[in-house]
């Protein structure tokens, strides 16, 4: 309170902002440090490299044990249905459909699609060769078919509006 008896005395509010300002002075004054310098590359010593081993073959994760093409289109046929149970019209499908295409799908002695053809393309419904071709390609591998090594199938997709299919193979059948 002896502030207020000396009007030129300092307040201890004045004092404390004297006291911050000083700390922020002096905060600001101490510098960054400089950046370490940046490390020399060094080369690798020019010894022979290595000759890289072949990629492993990826595994067979299915098989099938068909002796004729149209028990492996069942095999393959299944094998769709297993990954894209959600994309399947459940029940018979309508007597008009927004697409029929037929494709022919190459599969090697592994399972794996080497090519993919169209018999009968949707020309009208490019958006579902797409998906069809897609889908076709990403099942691989397929049951792998030891017993016919390389083959060739065919089968029909039955594309409703919705978006949801069948393949003849497993049909319901159409109304």
């Amino acid at each position: 309170m002896l502030y207020r008896l000396h009007p030129q005395l300092p307040s201890p509010q004045f004092k404390i902002w004297v006291a911050v300002g000083i700390a922020s002075i002096l905060a600001g004054c101490a510098g960054k440090r400089p950046a370490p310098p940046a490390p020399v590359p060094t080369t690798p010593p020019t010894a022979a490299a290595p000759t890289p081993l072949p990629p492993p073959e990826p595994p067979i994760l299915r098989l099938s044990s068909a002796n004729n093409i149209m028990d492996y289109r069942k095999d393959a046929a299944g094998h769709l249905y297993g990954l894209h149970r959600d994309n399947l019209y459940v029940g018979r499908m309508p007597p008009l459909l927004y697409a029929v295409g037929v494709l022919q799908t190459d599969i090697d002695k592994r399972g794996y699609v080497t090519g993919v053809r169209w018999m009968r393309a949707p020309n009208h419904a490019p958006e579902v060769m797409a998906e069809i071709e897609r889908m076709a390609r990403a099942a691989a591998p397929y049951p792998a078919p030891m017993k016919l090594g390389n083959v060739t199938y065919t089968e029909t997709w039955l594309w409703h509006k919705s978006g949801r299919w069948q393949l003849h193979t497993l049909t319901e059948g159409q109304n």
